[in-house]
């Protein structure tokens, strides 16, 4: 039985963990093929996963679709490729026939191969927008409005003068609806001085606040951000639902999926200066986690999930690595400057470095997912 119980276990885990990657992962790559196709490019394969193949089926276009055993991305391999990261074939790129070189994909004009590899990261975040609108459409938003119903002793927040029964109204002259956005302002803010503007007793009351710049845990590892040292009660009356329509729901989801972007960019950049922990990279192995705990709370929260990732995933793409898509713009701009691509020499020294990049990535991520399961089993805090 014991068995029985730790694959039902593992499944409810990896099922929701291979549905997020592989909704994300598919998106993303298809955003390559589409506009590779429409660029008159042809394309040698489109693979759901790496390793051995598992299956396949050839397209008209002699496109090879496969599904391989190992679900952890895929790839788009465009002719004239060398391998899915699209780095050129330079030793069969000269004895290639003119037919095969005018479909291939370093034939092409510049902004021609600009434009397929930037479509991965932006179809990744046409995904997350077409979730958010869907979800806030149809379930609607649950606000929480902004009352403070305890103040943390000793805290920022506490120091400055908030009190119990607080109705936050603005925070520098912005005004706040909801508990979400108030904390969205302040973990931001860290070591930021904010007025916020409550309502007390009927009156306006303008208070001056330092969030307080520190770790917390996150179902992702650790997050440095402000903190205040307020909480809501989340009483009944205090909650609302708030309906959209089909634009509004665009519009929010917009919105949503700018926040995203922003505070993934800023996560990314604070971690090239030291500024962010590298800590909070989960791999593989929490995002699996996240997803057994998230679908079992329903399909939408999943399909948030899957928003979610599909922006880092979209973001970290546009890292001006090379082997990365942004990696690839890089190098495209060069060539466009100077009027010519980089040297061979260059470029495979360039795929090399983000080889080694996107690899001590993966081991940090898997470092810190492993040092947390071993701190669960000790019960280290």
């Amino acid at each position: 039985m014991a068995i029985f119980h730790w694959l039902w276990t593992a499944g409810s885990y990896l099922v929701p963990f291979l549905f997020v990657l592989s909704l994300v992962v598919f998106v993303h790559e298809f955003g390559h093929f589409l506009i590779g196709r429409l660029c008159g490019i042809k394309v040698d394969a489109f693979s759901m996963g790496f390793g051995p193949e598992l299956a396949h089926y050839v397209d008209r276009s002699g496109t090879r679709w496969r599904l391989a055993a190992i679900p952890l991305g895929g790839y788009v391999r465009f002719h004239g490729d060398a391998n899915g990261a699209s780095q050129p074939d330079f030793n069969g790129a000269s004895q290639m026939p003119e037919a095969e070189r005018a479909v291939s994909f370093f034939a092409q004009k510049v902004w021609k191969r600009a434009a397929v590899v930037a479509a991965g990261p932006i179809a990744n975040f046409i995904l997350a927008i077409a979730i958010f609108t869907a979800l806030f459409y149809i379930e609607g938003r649950s606000v929480l409005t902004p009352r403070i119903e305890s103040v943390v002793a000793g805290g920022r927040a506490a120091a400055a003068g908030f009190q119990k029964g607080d109705l936050v109204v603005s925070i520098d002259g912005q005004p706040i609806d909801s508990f979400a956005e108030m904390q969205r302002i302040v973990s931001s803010s860290g070591d930021t001085q904010l007025r916020f503007t409550v309502e007390r007793e009927g009156k306006k009351v303008a208070i001056d606040a330092t969030p307080e710049r520190k770790d917390t845990r996150t179902p992702f590892g650790v997050s440095r951000g402000g903190v205040l040292g307020v909480a809501a009660g989340g009483a009944p009356q205090d909650w609302r639902t708030v309906n959209y329509s089909l634009p509004q729901a665009f519009v929010e989801a917009t919105g949503e999926t700018w926040y995203v972007i922003e505070r993934t960019g800023s996560y990314l950049g604070g971690l090239v200066i030291g500024r962010e922990s590298p800590e909070q990279l989960s791999g593989p192995i929490r995002i699996a986690e996240v997803s057994g705990e998230v679908a079992k709370a329903g399909i939408w929260p999943l399909f948030n999930l899957a928003a979610i990732l599909s922006i880092s995933i979209g973001l970290l793409n546009l890292l001006p690595v090379p082997l990365l898509d942004g990696g690839h713009l890089l190098y495209y701009a060069c060539e466009a400057i100077r009027g010519r691509a980089l040297t061979q020499r260059a470029q495979e020294f360039g795929f090399r470095i983000g080889l080694a990049f996107v690899a001590a990535l993966m081991l940090v991520a898997t470092y810190n997912d492993l040092v947390r399961i071993t701190r669960q089993w000790l019960n280290i805090g």
